[in-house]
C-alpha cells in the first residue's frame, strides 16, 4: 500500500532534521528525497532543516515539473536521473558528511580496504567527477559513477547514498561516512593492507 502524501512528506522532514543532528550535513546543506506516487518529494532549498513543515515539501513530477510552494533544492535533476535509471530506489541521501567530502575534495574513492565498502554495491565507492553543483553535467556523472552501485562520493562535494526506502538511503549514508572516516585514519597510519 503506497504511503499516504502525508505520511511521506512527515518521513522526509525526519530524515532530513536525523541526517543534521548526526552530522551528516551542517546547516542547510544536503538534500533528501522519497520517490512518490508518479514522481517524488524532495526537500526545498535554503530552508534549515529544524524549521520544515510538510508544505515545505516540493513534489517533483518524472517529466521535472514541480508541485508546492517553495523552489525544491537545487540539486533535484540528479535526484530525478538517479530515480529514472534506478527503478529500485525509494529514497535518495545527498550530504557533504566531514570525512566522506575529505576524501571527495582530495578526489579519492573508498577502495575495498574492509569487507563493508560492499555494502554500497560494489568492490569500492567510486568517486563521481567534479562537476558545478546543480547541473546536468554533474547528474551525467554520477550516474556514471554510480552505475549499480548504491554510493559514490561526488568530487569537491560530498556522497549520495541511494536505498529502498528512505531511512535505508540514509543509514547507507552513516556507513559510508564511517567508511570514510575509518579509511582516513588508515591513509593517517600508512596504507590499506
Amino acid at each position: 500500500m503506497m504511503d499516504s502524501e502525508q505520511h511521506a512528506r512527515e518521513i522526509l522532514i525526519e530524515a532530513a532534521q536525523r541526517m543534521n543532528r548526526e552530522g551528516l550535513s551542517a546547516g542547510r546543506s544536503g538534500n533528501v528525497s522519497k520517490r512518490y506516487g508518479d514522481g517524488f518529494l524532495i526537500t526545498p532549498s535554503g530552508m534549515l532543516y529544524d524549521d520544515l513543515t510538510e508544505e515545505d515539501i516540493v513534489l517533483i513530477g518524472m517529466d521535472g515539473a514541480f508541485h508546492g510552494h517553495r523552489m525544491p533544492s537545487s540539486e533535484w535533476q540528479f535526484h530525478l536521473d538517479i530515480y529514472k535509471s534506478h527503478p529500485q530506489a525509494g529514497g535518495i541521501v545527498h550530504c557533504h558528511s566531514r570525512h566522506a567530502t575529505a576524501l571527495a575534495c582530495a578526489r579519492r574513492p573508498i577502495p575495498a580496504f574492509h569487507y563493508m565498502v560492499a555494502a554500497a554495491g560494489g568492490r569500492e565507492i567510486p568517486l563521481a567527477d567534479y562537476a558545478t553543483f546543480g547541473t546536468r553535467q554533474l547528474s551525467r556523472s554520477i550516474l556514471q559513477a554510480l552505475g549499480g552501485h548504491r554510493a559514490c562520493l561526488l568530487a569537491n562535494h560530498g556522497q549520495i547514498a541511494i536505498g529502498r526506502k528512505t531511512f535505508a538511503a540514509l543509514e547507507l549514508a552513516r556507513e559510508v561516512e564511517e567508511l570514510a572516516a575509518q579509511y582516513c585514519l588508515t591513509l593517517a597510519i600508512g596504507a590499506p593492507v
